[in-house]
């Protein structure tokens, strides 16, 4: 059954009133932090809804007004959950599946000086897809986990899982094998770039995913580098690349993994590992709705997040704090 009547099918009895359970030791900033713009304008319906907006999730109002349908915030060493927004929610997560991707390539431990070719096999044709990387260009196994990562290059992601022993359908196995190991049980995944709708999470699943991939300094460096520039062999110039989030050249934050995906299904999505007033958290951001191509609501959600906890953490309240926020689209009553 498809992917999207199994959400709908889950959440069709649910409707877009908000339920909100606030506890532990900074309830009170977090009121005076949202006290201003309580009013919450409901976003228009896009010419292309995701499965968020099918779903109804976008009805939910939250203290911080973000834009994500879905948002998970968790310290990484603790588990404490500090802020959760319709985490029950399954839904495509587009390009934050190379993570995974990279994962099953490092498990694998295929020589990362390997040289790999992009060929005809690469080029999806069901969806307008940009790429640098012709038919024939040809990298090294390290430059093509950099520039899937970094880049969210499509084609390069797909090199990746072409290479795999077995092919395309043996990488794809490990990948759900992987995703079963790291008790990602609302996970399921088709291929390497993310492409397909039915490459599909949770919020607490990919926090599992964040945690497991940051063990690996490969996958720290090369989804936090912001720009990186390539000589693919054959070619007669050098490919220059920037990272798809913009805040790892951002001063105010300091990351340790990043990915962003986004298609029609998924709305624009975003996960890193950040410390913030010294503390580890893991930040999940699904389904956010763009107002035009130069907005990006993913980041703004997580300088809302950002700037909520530097002012609700202090440094030497770190260890005391508890669970705050959890937020879900309920029945009501």
């Amino acid at each position: 059954m498809p992917v999207m009547f199994l959400l709908l099918g889950s959440l069709c009895a649910q409707n877009a009133m908000a339920s909100a359970t606030v506890s532990g030791q900074i309830q009170a900033k977090k009121i005076s932090l949202t006290s201003k713009n309580r009013i919450v304008k409901k976003p228009r319906p896009s010419a292309h809804p995701s499965y968020g907006e099918l779903a109804g999730l976008h009805g939910t109002e939250d203290p911080l007004s973000l834009r994500s349908s879905v948002a998970l915030v968790e310290d990484e060493t603790t588990s404490d959950v500090l802020f959760a927004k319709n985490t029950h929610a399954v839904l495509p997560i587009a390009s934050i599946t190379k993570l995974m991707t990279a994962l099953v390539v490092l498990d694998a431990r295929q020589p990362m000086d390997e040289m790999l070719q992009i060929t005809d096999e690469d080029i999806y044709t069901r969806k307008h897809s940009k790429s640098n990387l012709n038919v024939g260009a040809t990298l090294s196994r390290a430059d093509m986990m950099h520039l899937a990562l970094m880049a969210s290059e499509n084609r390069a992601a797909s090199a990746l899982g072409r290479n795999y022993p077995g092919g395309i359908t043996a990488f794809v196995e490990a990948m759900n094998l992987k995703a079963r190991d790291l008790g990602m049980l609302s996970s399921h995944f088709v291929d390497s770039t993310g492409f397909d709708s039915d490459n599909v999470s949770s919020a607490g699943d990919l926090v599992r995913l964040v945690k497991a991939v940051s063990a690996h300094p490969e996958i720290r460096e090369f989804s936090t580098s912001p720009r990186y520039t390539v000589k693919v062999a054959g070619g007669k110039r050098n490919l220059a690349y920037r990272n798809t989030n913009g805040l790892v050249s951002s001063q105010e934050w300091d990351i340790g993994i990043s990915k962003t995906g986004y298609i029609n299904e998924a709305g624009k999505c975003l996960v890193m590992l950040a410390t913030i007033e010294g503390r580890k958290v893991v930040i999940v951001l699904l389904d956010a709705i763009s107002k035009g191509k130069r907005d990006m609501p993913r980041q703004a959600d997580a300088n809302r997040i950002r700037k909520w906890l530097e002012e609700s953490l202090p440094s030497q309240k770190v260890s005391q704090l508890q669970p705050v926020v959890r937020l879900h689209a309920s029945s009501g009553t």
